[in-house]
């Protein structure tokens, strides 16, 4: 069994050695986990991994290896959970009913509705369609339906219908060492190459060597720098929400970048850009990087590209406090509109496919903010993007 999560782990490329694993073998042999899979999982962790960035792919293999190893006691067996009875009453309405439902308006009636509705409510609600509550049609509250609602206490988005979220929501930094299923991204985005010598003479230069020789009389070998694609790329990072159907694809774009630009910087952002950016979805709460600082760390020939798929409440690129998760005191667009004045070489890759673009209204706004620089997640959409950025 133990024997399992190891070579699990090496086939997961996780970097974990013989000596790692004795000593684990040797804390089990002390009875340091005794008989509890959260103590092992803890010590597991502690023994193996030695570096933070391993720890995703850490959980995933351990829980894929002991998966269904602890069962409920006997006791608790007829119990049925109090999560498991709340999404039962989850409602899902046809296409008529929600017509019939109407929104209570724009944003500025929405948030001062739900001021009231704080200010009124007592007790919990649930299948309504005014209070606070959940597997209703009001536009505050969880499991249920409206076109234009405030998500509160729901774990996950079902209808990608709310203007706000009103809760704290944990995102995953990308996976750099995803080995591509093609290489062909690779391939359109070495297009975007400026070579040039910089750093310690180390590499031989066989033709001036060969030349020097000859003119001298003697061996005179002559030594250049190393080529290095000189490109300068900052490259921003929808995480979360909507994104979520499309992090692989991501992770395969953000392994092909780390390969190809020397000179790359990144950083994450929620579906729109506004005063803070984050270099690691676990600290995205506490360790901000202000986007300001961003604008006036990296020159203007750094050459900008955004990868997200721009499904949003337009609120959010609009108006100030429209961000799902905070407060902004300016809306999305002016901070927009900031990096693409600073940064004129800018594009926006998105991964939804381009002939859904024009049902989404969000999109249609990221994409005239970008000035139709807007391009697909594909091998041709990268292929323009990079033209874009060569011009």
């Amino acid at each position: 069994m133990f024997l399992n999560l190891f070579f699990e782990l090496k086939q997961a490329n996780v970097p974990v050695s013989l000596k790692e694993y004795l000593l684990l073998m040797e804390a089990m042999d002390k009875g340091v986990a005794e008989y509890s899979l959260d103590d092992f999982y803890y010590l597991a962790r502690s023994a193996l991994i030695k570096d933070e960035r391993h720890l995703d792919k850490f959980d995933r293999v351990f829980g894929h290896v002991f998966k269904g190893l602890e069962a409920p006691s006997e006791g608790d067996a007829h119990e049925i959970p109090e999560e498991w009875l709340r999404k039962m009453a989850e409602r899902f309405l046809s296409e008529e009913e929600k017509k019939q439902i109407e929104s209570l308006g724009g944003w500025d009636n929405l948030m001062e509705t739900l001021k009231k509705r704080l200010e009124e409510q007592k007790k919990r609600h649930q299948g309504g369609n005014k209070w606070i509550g959940t597997a209703g049609t009001s536009p505050f509250g969880a499991y249920g339906y409206n076109p234009e609602g405030i998500r509160i206490g729901q774990h996950e988005s079902r209808h990608r219908r709310a203007v706000k979220v009103w809760d704290k929501r944990e995102f995953k930094n990308l996976d750099d060492q995803v080995e591509l299923g093609t290489r062909n991204i690779k391939v359109a985005l070495r297009r975007l190459r400026k070579f040039a010598r910089t750093g310690a003479a180390t590499q031989l230069d066989l033709d001036d060597t060969i030349k020097s020789t000859a003119h001298k009389g003697f061996l005179d070998i002559k030594m250049v720098a190393e080529r290095h694609n000189a490109v300068k790329v900052l490259l921003f990072f929808d995480v979360g929400g909507s994104m979520d159907d499309y992090v692989k694809v991501c992770e395969e774009m953000f392994s092909a970048c780390r390969t190809e630009f020397k000179h790359l910087e990144y950083f994450y952002f929620h579906n729109c850009i506004y005063e803070g950016v984050w270099k690691d979805n676990k600290r995205r709460h506490n360790d901000v990087i202000p986007l300001w600082d961003v604008l006036h760390t990296y020159p203007s020939d750094y050459k900008v590209i955004f990868v997200g798929d721009a499904s949003m409440s337009p609120y959010e690129i609009s108006y100030p406090g429209g961000a799902v998760e905070h407060w902004n005191e300016e809306a999305g667009a002016v901070w927009m509109e900031r990096v693409l004045q600073v940064y004129p070489h800018a594009v926006w890759i998105n991964p939804v496919q381009q002939n859904w673009w024009r049902h989404t209204m969000s999109i249609q706004m990221i994409k005239q903010l970008m000035s139709d620089r807007m391009y697909p997640l594909t091998l041709e959409g990268i292929d323009l993007a990079i033209q874009e950025l060569n011009k």
